[in-house]
């Protein structure tokens, strides 16, 4: 047990931006908000067998990569903001512990080390969240309405004035969106504002979708309009699920991001799956075109195709691309967008469960040189065991080959690695590199991509 007056040194920092030390006992004990080379005494949270949890009370030796973070609302403390873990850690330094954690789940959890490392993939620090999913929460006592995330390991709503990981209008628009709700009669039914930013010719467009749970009045509406065109906003009504979205003001139209280096537009309504980070987005899109080589005469399969992100990026290099998603929905707006796009004849979407598949389902897709994955958090192990169970059944068991390249996008490289472990140690496939995409800055998130070839049969 760690003792009150034990000094810790921490050896290292874990994916939830916690340093990792011994005690004099050798047991791990996890300290929120340290860092490695600090010195530090703790208060013990939580206490199991093989590990404990403690909160920093003390500390010398501060490392030299610690920094004043930026925002008021950031701190170890009851009631800060959880929006980021990671803002008193120097931004270079921030993106180095997410390449040692990239490098460390792969070879910890997938057995495999990658022939190199890719160049990290950053973008701007601040401003970057295009998306963001903030919570309301009308306190009668304060006699105000609380916006934003969550409180650092807390369920309750952060007291925020300002965020500076929102585009600067948005974090201007927390405080009046603050008072617009208080004054709503509504108040304590409206337990969510989504927000989502698109563009046009004329720049960018902003929606706020506000999750209600049940009907507005017409003074409630008429509120929400004076809103919008004070601010130029545009207001998204959801009384249920994300598919029951529509206009406050009945129009049809949706958003839209443009990837500028494939001449790409491609509509999304304001609760699709997009990604956080547009800018970055387009630099991991055109990295991950790269990484897999596409050409004239090729076909690719795109697994967890969403909207089309890389699909019809993929389709104006390929032959033929195949984008395969769970939701019939997204299918539906991934071919609408590319016959916007022109590539009706070349970009093919299907709707398939991406968790329960076979060799069997998988060889029923057909042959294709390449594949891109980019799998949700779950990972996209029934895909790469279908691989596995392809390769050990032996090539008599079929004339279907698999592809010779596979470049994997992922948002978790615990399941990353357990992926990239069946494919190198059972698929018969090599991991050529891997690389981390700094999705999110100031936050523990890792974003990651990866490629894995393997000799033609």
């Amino acid at each position: 047990m760690t003792a009150s007056d034990e000094w810790l040194t921490i050896e290292s920092i874990d994916l939830e931006a916690q340093g990792v030390a011994h005690n004099d006992e050798g047991k791990v004990v996890f300290v929120d908000g340290a860092l490695p080379g600090e010195q530090v005494r703790v208060n013990v949270q939580r206490r199991k067998n093989q590990w404990e949890r403690a909160e920093m009370v003390e500390l010398r030796h501060e490392s030299p990569l610690r920094v004043k973070p930026r925002c008021p609302h950031f701190g170890l403390h009851a009631g800060a903001c959880g929006g980021c873990k990671m803002q008193h850690v120097d931004a270079a330094a921030q993106v180095a512990f997410k390449q040692r954690a990239l490098e460390d789940a792969l070879a910890h959890l997938g057995k495999l080390k990658p022939r190199r490392m890719l160049r990290p993939l950053e973008g701007p620090a601040w401003g970057y969240r295009w998306r963001a999913r903030l919570s309301v929460r009308y306190v009668a006592r304060k006699g105000r309405v609380l916006i934003g995330f969550h409180e650092r390991k807390s369920s309750y709503v952060a007291d925020m004035r300002e965020c500076h990981v929102l585009p600067s209008h948005l974090s201007a628009m927390l405080q009046p969106l603050s008072a617009l709700i208080a004054s709503m009669q509504a108040r304590d039914r409206l337990p969510q504002i989504e927000v989502a930013i698109g563009e046009d010719d004329a720049g960018l467009v902003t929606a706020l979708v506000l999750r209600h749970l049940e009907p507005l009045e017409g003074a409630d509406r008429q509120r929400l309009r004076d809103f919008a065109q004070a601010h130029g906003v545009q207001w998204w009504l959801q009384p249920k699920g994300p598919e029951s979205i529509g206009r406050l003001d009945g129009e049809a139209s949706a958003l839209a991001y443009r990837l500028p280096e494939f001449d790409l537009r491609l509509p999304f309504r304001p609760t699709d799956f997009t990604q956080v980070n547009h800018a970055i987005n387009r630099v991991l899109v055109g990295q991950a075109l790269r990484l897999l080589d596409a050409g004239p005469g090729e076909r690719v399969i795109d697994w967890f195709c969403g909207l089309g992100n890389f699909t019809l990026p993929i389709a104006r290099r390929a032959s033929e691309v195949l984008g395969l998603e769970g939701s019939s929905a997204l299918v539906a707006r991934a071919r609408e967008a590319a016959a916007t796009n022109g590539l009706a004849a070349t970009a093919r979407f299907e709707a398939v469960d991406l968790f329960e598949l076979t060799p069997e389902v998988v060889r029923g897709y057909g042959g294709a040189q390449k594949w891109l994955i980019d799998p949700p958090r779950e990972g996209a192990f029934a895909l790469a065991k279908a691989l596995a169970e392809h390769e050990e059944a032996g090539s008599a068991a079929s004339s279907w080959r698999p592809p010779a390249r596979i470049v994997y996008v992922s948002c978790n490289p615990a399941t990353l690695a357990r992926d990239a472990g069946l494919l190198v140690h059972r698929a018969g496939y090599r991991c050529e590199a891997a690389g981390v995409v700094n999705m999110f800055p100031h936050t523990a998130h890792v974003e990651s991509i990866a490629v894995f070839e393997r000799d033609p049969v």
